[in-house]
């Protein structure tokens, strides 16, 4: 466990935020994650982030608990929009996905910003890239550095103190083979994450929605199998 500047880290349970809290311990952080059951399709996600959370030695673990079904716009929070499925990562469409969730990111950030005030942090890590911001708005850049100009101006500690906050966006400019890549050098356990949209019985990932397509492209690309799915096809 580092004993660095406290961090707070969103924590999914999949494979970009598992890179990104190993990114926030090699680089002297103290990370505290936070993860977030927001009224989406599964939970077998959060049971991930709990676990990789203990096992990459998170100062902290917290499950924030809110709503965002209650608005639906989503195939991730209403069950009436089907998770689009396809057989190559070629077959997928260059819009904005029915997988996008209505102001997630600004919300989830907005949640994070407060815990990090009550930690006396100025760090967040999130795991957005770029295979995500062709397709979801707040995983762009642009977005990012909005935000944190946002945040700047709207906490106690951006008005009283000279340091200010800073998102780190470590995986935004890398394909999903690059951070793969990276996430293998530092030693993160892939086979306790989980990516899925959409997963069967015990988290089985479907593997035909959108993010087991180019997760298991990125694999590919590194020359090895997707250890999370070891234990089903075993």
């Amino acid at each position: 466990m580092s004993d660095g500047d406290p961090a707070v880290v969103l924590l999914s349970g999949g494979l970009d935020s598992a890179t990104c809290l190993a990114i926030a311990l090699a680089e002297g952080f103290a990370p505290h994650a936070i993860s977030f059951q927001y009224g989406q399709r599964h939970c077998y996600e959060l049971d991930r982030a709990k676990k990789i959370a203990g096992q990459m030695g998170a100062v902290s673990h917290r499950v924030v608990e809110i709503d965002l079904a209650q608005f639906g716009g989503s195939a991730l929070t209403d069950e009436t929009i089907q998770v689009p499925k396809s057989e190559s990562v070629d077959d997928l469409g260059d819009g904005i996905p029915v997988t996008y969730v209505p102001a997630r990111n600004t919300v989830f950030l907005s949640l994070a910003l407060a815990f990090a005030e009550t930690i006396s942090s100025r760090d967040l890590f999130i795991g957005v890239n770029a295979l995500d911001y062709s397709g979801y708005p707040d995983c762009r850049p642009e977005f990012v550095s909005a935000y944190e100009a946002m945040a700047n101006l709207a906490t106690k500690d951006s008005v009283n103190r000279s340091r200010k906050l800073t998102i780190h966006t470590p995986l935004i400019h890398l394909s999903k083979a690059q951070i793969i890549a990276r996430g293998m050098e530092l030693g993160v356990d892939y086979g306790a994450t989980l990516s899925c949209y959409d997963p069967g019985e015990g988290g089985r990932p479907c593997g035909k929605c959108d993010a087991c397509l180019l997760r298991a492209k990125g694999f590919n690309e590194n020359g090895c199998p997707d250890p999370a799915l070891t234990e089903f096809n075993s």
